[in-house]
């Protein structure tokens, strides 16, 4: 059960970090900021708010099975 937390809470930071574009320099982010529309970053930035929350739920919930 530990993995499958810790595994869900990985990919949940991973798909949060590639929906904001937190691993993108800095010329692709102003790109990508010109590029899109205003309902388009909103939709980006709630994706990535709900599967970051996943993710740290996650992490959370499998630090808690390996501590007890």
């Amino acid at each position: 059960m530990f993995q499958v937390f810790l595994i869900i809470g990985l990919l949940g930071i991973a798909l949060s970090g590639i929906f904001l574009g937190a691993w993108t320099d800095g010329q692709q982010q102003r790109a990508n900021f010109f590029s899109e529309t205003v309902q388009h970053r909103k939709f980006r930035t709630k994706i990535a708010l709900y599967s970051g929350l996943l993710g740290v739920i996650s992490l959370g919930i499998a630090g808690l099975i390996y501590m007890f």
